[in-house]
């Protein structure tokens, strides 16, 4: 199956941070990889076969082409989330929710839970992810967290770091990152077996100040979830997590741009002061794409009003109703530059979760491809070369 797009803008990474655009270019797919990727007007002679769209005649004037969408911290969407028991059923209606949005690859995020229970959500996400390739794996958040900053996870399901069997998780499903809080007992012993199981460890729901907060990066971790939320803040003399993620380059800073989670005049100097390091995230709960209601996430009641979710009862936020189209959207309108807006959208979280295949178009990358229009809003979706939005 073979694929030609042309006649849009282009913006893609290149990898290590480094962003290409051109001002009107083409991408040609083949069998769900990108073969080639051109600047200026189409080939003069169209591949044999080829399934030739026209970006302009597609979406008009101003079209936009990138790389999939990338969201490494999705809980879900559609009225789904990803700890329903009917797995397969909840990943198909939050990952085509999530697609009409751009989303081409997730991460299954799970909040805290029993053991046992997240085992049994973990194998059943496994089977479903098997015929569905833009399942990433799954992001545990939690149960390793701190009580005080825990924010929508039930505090009864937390756990201690050393009741945590490694071997036992990662053989339940394809766990592809876990959110800890390194200050707990026992905690940089778990993230340095945790990276060494090729798991990617953040800090995150932590009390932890910035000597520890080095330790654990020491010990292997290379995120900070949904950074300034669950945890200190940032100050002149006590950095805690932000400060110093910020200040290392091995750190990928997630960022749910809402405008309720962090404020949107932070966007443009967060983006300044970590290149290439800030992932744009949804952190969306069932609610995303769904009227405003009542909701679960995890063991946990939701109130969504005006598009902000809720504890039931409290101003505690609980997870988003984000989509990440609206989060580019977003932060290009707080002064973020468009290119660096894409890049924490596609490149740079697919590159925090080892997935260099992913979030860019470039020879032999993944297939996966948006089309946008002058609003910068998502009009055609491709994954592997086929559209599916």
């Amino acid at each position: 199956m073979t694929l030609l797009i042309h006649g849009a803008r282009l913006i893609t990474g290149a990898g290590d941070g480094v962003v290409r655009e051109s001002p009107r270019g083409w991408v040609h797919i083949v069998d769900g990889v990108v073969r080639e990727v051109g600047e200026g007007d189409a080939p003069r002679a169209a591949p044999v076969d080829a399934d030739v769209v026209d970006a302009e005649a597609l979406v008009g004037r101003g079209s936009l082409l990138t790389a999939g969408l990338v969201d490494i911290h999705n809980h879900g969407g559609g009225g789904a989330a990803f700890d329903n028991p009917d797995a397969a059923a909840a990943v198909d209606r939050i990952m085509g929710v999530h697609a009409r949005h751009g989303v081409t690859r997730l991460v299954a995020s799970l909040v805290s839970a029993a053991p046992s229970a997240l085992e049994r959500t973990m194998r059943a996400l496994r089977v479903a992810a098997d015929d569905r390739p833009g399942l990433l794996g799954i992001h545990l958040e939690g149960p390793c967290l701190d009580v005080d900053h825990r924010g929508a996870h039930a505090p009864w399901a937390l756990r201690d770091p050393s009741s945590v069997d490694v071997e036992r998780l990662t053989s339940a499903g394809h766990l592809v990152q876990v959110t800890i809080a390194p200050e707990l007992p026992r905690a940089l012993e778990l993230i340095r077996e945790l990276a060494r199981a090729g798991v990617r460890v953040a800090v995150g729901h932590t009390g932890a100040d910035a000597a520890v907060t080095r330790e654990a990066i020491a010990a292997g971790a290379t995120l900070l979830t949904h950074a300034f939320n669950a945890m200190p803040p940032l100050h002149h003399r006590a950095p805690g997590p932000v400060g110093v993620a910020l200040a290392d380059e091995a750190v990928t800073l997630e960022l749910i741009a809402d405008g309720t989670h962090v404020d949107p005049s932070l966007f443009a100097p967060l983006f300044r002061a970590a290149p290439g390091r800030i992932a744009l995230v949804s952190d969306a709960m069932a609610a995303a794409g769904s009227p405003d209601g009542e909701y679960r996430l995890g063991d946990l009641a939701v109130t969504v009003s005006a598009g902000i979710a809720r504890l039931r009862d409290t101003d505690t936020i609980a997870g988003s109703t984000l989509t990440l189209d609206r989060a580019v959207r977003t932060v290009v309108a707080a002064g973020v530059p468009l290119a660096a807006a894409v890049a924490a959208a596609t490149c740079v979280p697919a590159r925090a979760v080892g997935r260099t295949d992913l979030g860019r178009l470039q020879p032999g990358c993944r297939g996966d491809v948006v089309l946008w229009n002058a609003e910068l809003e998502p009009t055609a979706v491709w994954r592997d070369g086929i559209r599916i939005a």
